[in-house]
């Protein structure tokens, strides 16, 4: 892959710059230098320097790239839940269908990106790599997410990638490290590892945990009664549960994180207290970011809200388990930072929680100051949490990636999990961040790389009950399996008592796989091939996302597989 050129837009000038050549203007000092590492990958560095204050308009790097008709592209998409996959060369992305492009901006990156909607046209966040042999990648990926997110666009039928700074309006006033980017090529583990090793952070010291959410059988409508039966039924159950959590609904509005439902008469330091009284740590779910139509905040404190140009508070998304509308909140309001280190502190120190779950993290950088770019205040915003939650567990989700690295324990990868294979209207309508078994499952596959470099993976939850589910046996058996190869936090919302005595010995069977390692996933279409270890000895999964039934041939073995199946095969 050749570097030829960067484009810079400021002001009224547009400047052509070439790799290893600075340039000096009236107005400002532009550094582009590259450099060679130690295993034959390049940096490349763009320095922007102001005499006086600049605005930006644009900043992209060009590079030349014949894709070959076999190759494949990684996408990562915008945030934890947005499709992030590898592309086939002439795939494209579509942009959502208009009819409701107003109520899923928000969650994603269709406000601030171009869909060209062309074969071959695509776009990844933060880092991008192209797989054309086998075993071997050719991988870029920004070390610098901090200064600003940074989009790939593919334009495969052009030979042209193009990297572009998250940049455009930034007022500028002082140096700014605006591009450093890895770039390498040879095997995908080792430019992972790479990758991460150059951004220099404090990896977690949490460790792979098995546990139970109460989301996803009983959504809003929780209660002590209902936490009460589960903690037992997992306290009960023989399975090695490490962690607990309380999610939405134990809140009287989103937002209002103080103010308990009655239906917890005891308060949720109760609540933690009976979690951590069984051996098991508490978690508790919280979105600092945002508040719902209906809060206190919302009707009481409207200068916390974050606002347009024209003084309107910021929609964050719609919810309709909630009272529709939810806000963003400004970071930069003091009072909102104030605010929410109170919220902590009654959730740590007082309740005494041991995890927190942060959702809808996104909202925090839907309208970056003049000053300040969108991928600045995801960072600013997450270094905040960190601070002020210090050493216990972090659960991030709905936040693009790049914010959550060093920042998090465990961070989502993927989409919701839906009580059916796929939700129709939303694949219809194009929604990126949809609720979807199967968009989490090739999340799940596509992004196993950042697991224990930039945190520990959350993949999202199995289901194994036989009540309130659409999912087949078939495919809740595909779903845990993938989820325990490809994740290091596994969880279920699941009455463990209900389960019978053979589902009880699966599950323990599988959850047996989180010791593996040595872990690698090819992609061919909708078919997986995990291939690992366990004890030293060789394993591979074989995955069917599909609906349709799969006949391969793989390594001189006849595989075959009914529409979402999955098959584990131990190796002599």
């Amino acid at each position: 892959m050749v570097i030829d050129k960067a484009l810079f837009s400021y002001d009224d000038k547009n400047l052509i710059l070439r790799p290893g050549k600075s340039v000096f203007e009236e107005k400002l000092f532009v550094e582009f230098l590259t450099e060679n590492t130690n295993s034959g990958g390049t940096i490349i560095k763009l320095n922007i320097h102001p005499k006086v204050p600049i605005t930006i308009h644009k900043l992209q790097l060009f590079f030349t790239h014949p894709y070959g008709n076999d190759a494949s592209v990684f996408c990562n998409g915008y945030q934890s839940w947005t499709e992030s996959r590898e592309f086939g060369r002439d795939e494209l992305i579509q942009p959502l269908r208009k009819v409701t492009s107003k109520l899923f901006n928000p969650y994603g990156d269709y406000g601030f990106t171009d869909y060209p909607g062309l074969s071959g046209h695509l776009h990844s966040w933060s880092y991008t790599y192209i797989s054309e042999k086998e075993n071997e990648i050719i991988f870029l990926g920004s070390t610098s997410e901090f200064t600003g997110f940074t989009l790939f666009r593919h334009e495969a039928p052009g030979s042209t990638l193009i990297v572009e700074k998250d940049c455009r309006g930034l007022f500028l006033d002082h140096s700014y490290p605006a591009i450093n980017l890895f770039s390498g090529k040879g095997d995908r583990h080792d430019l992972f590892n790479e990758y991460f090793e150059l951004m220099d952070f404090k990896p977690t010291h949490a460790k792979p945990a098995f546990g139970w959410t109460s989301w996803y059988e009983h959504y809003t409508s929780i209660s002590h009664q209902i936490i009460e039966e589960n903690l037992e039924a997992a306290a009960n159950s023989g399975l090695p549960v490490d962690i607990f959590q309380v999610d939405d609904g134990y809140q009287t509005r989103v937002g209002d994180w103080t103010d308990i439902k009655p239906e917890f008469p005891e308060g949720m330091g109760a609540i933690a207290a009976m979690i951590k009284a069984k051996g098991i740590k508490a978690g508790i779910w919280l979105a600092p970011f945002i508040c719902e139509k209906k809060s206190n905040i919302f009707r009481f404190k409207k200068d916390w809200l974050l606002k347009d140009k024209k003084g309107r508070p910021i929609k964050a998304g719609y919810n309709p388990l909630w009272s529709g509308d939810f806000y963003a909140l400004d970071f930069y309001n003091q009072e909102v930072k104030n605010h929410l280190t109170a919220v902590f502190f009654t959730v740590l120190s007082q309740w005494k929680f041991d995890m927190v779950k942060l959702d809808f993290l996104y909202a925090v950088a839907l309208h970056p100051p003049k000053n300040k770019t969108r991928g600045q205040v995801m960072h600013e915003a997450m270094s905040f949490l960190r601070k002020v939650i210090e050493s216990k567990l972090i659960l991030g989700c709905g936040v693009p990636l790049s914010a959550a690295f060093g920042t998090t324990d465990y961070c989502r990868i993927g989409a919701d999990v839906h009580l059916k294979w796929e939700h129709g209207l939303l694949k219809w309508l194009r929604n990126r961040e949809r609720v979807s078994t199967h968009l989490a499952l090739t999340n799940t596959f596509g992004r196993y790389e950042l697991n224990k470099l930039a945190f520990l993976n959350d993949p999202d939850v199995f289901i194994l009950r036989k009540h309130k589910n659409k999912l087949t046996e078939t495919q809740q058996r595909t779903l845990l399996l993938a989820n325990v190869l490809a994740g290091d936090l596994v969880f279920s919302s699941d009455n463990f008592s209900l389960y019978d005595e053979e589902t009880l010995t699966h599950l323990r069977e599988i959850l047996a796989l989180f010791r593996r390692t040595h872990l690698r996933i090819e992609k061919q279409e909708d078919f997986y091939i995990a291939r690992f270890k366990v004890d030293g000895k060789d394993k591979v999964a074989y995955f069917n996302l599909s609906g349709k039934e799969i006949k391969k041939l793989i390594a001189g073995v006849n595989v075959e597989l009914e529409p979402y199946a999955s098959k584990l095969v131990h190796l002599i």
